[in-house]
C-alpha cells in the first residue's frame, strides 16, 4: 500500500528532535519544522538532518537553510528550491531533488551508512536520544534501513 504526502511529511515531522547515537560516540540530529509552502520550501517544510562525529563537527547533511550552489559552474541559474546536501563537513552543498519524505530519509541513511563505514564504524544505533527522553537512552535500535 502507498503512502500519502501528507502521511510521509507526518512521518518525518515526528523525527523533529530527535538524536541518534552510534558507536565511537557519532550521533545523527534531526530538525524538522512545518512552514508555509514557498518557492524555495515548496513541500512546506525546514529541516536539517545531520551527522555529526565524536566532537560534534557536521560530517554530512541534508536540509534546505539556504541555496546550494548550481552544479556544472558558477554561470548555470541557482536551483529556486533551496534542498540541498553535504557529502562532507566541508562540502558547501550540492542541489538535493526532494521527491518524497521517505526518500530523503532514505537517502539520509544510505549517506550516513556510508560514512560510517569509512570510518570503521557500525551503522547500527546503539541509543536514541530525542525531545521527551530525558535520560536519553533506549538500546538496540536501528534507524530505517541503515544496518550492518
Amino acid at each position: 500500500m502507498e503512502s500519502s504526502p501528507k502521511d510521509e511529511l507526518a512521518y518525518l515531522l515526528d523525527f523533529d528532535g530527535a538524536r541518534y547515537l552510534f558507536d565511537e560516540g557519532y550521533w545523527v540530529k534531526i530538525e524538522v519544522k512545518r512552514t508555509e509552502p514557498t518557492r524555495q520550501r515548496p513541500h512546506g517544510l525546514s529541516y536539517s538532518l545531520t551527522l555529526h562525529d565524536p566532537e560534534g563537527v557536521r560530517l554530512l547533511g541534508f536540509d534546505n537553510a539556504h541555496a546550494a550552489p548550481p552544479l556544472g559552474g558558477r554561470y548555470k541559474a541557482k536551483p529556486v528550491a533551496h534542498d540541498h546536501w553535504h557529502r562532507t563537513g566541508k562540502d558547501k552543498g550540492r542541489p538535493y531533488a526532494f521527491r518524497s519524505a521517505l526518500r530523503l530519509v532514505q537517502d539520509f541513511l544510505d549517506e550516513v551508512e556510508r560514512v560510517l563505514a569509512e570510518r570503521g564504524v557500525s551503522a547500527v544505533m546503539i541509543g536514541v536520544k530525542d525531545r521527551t527522553d530525558d535520560d536519553g537512552e533506549g538500546e538496540g535500535s536501528e534507524l530505517g534501513g541503515v544496518q550492518e
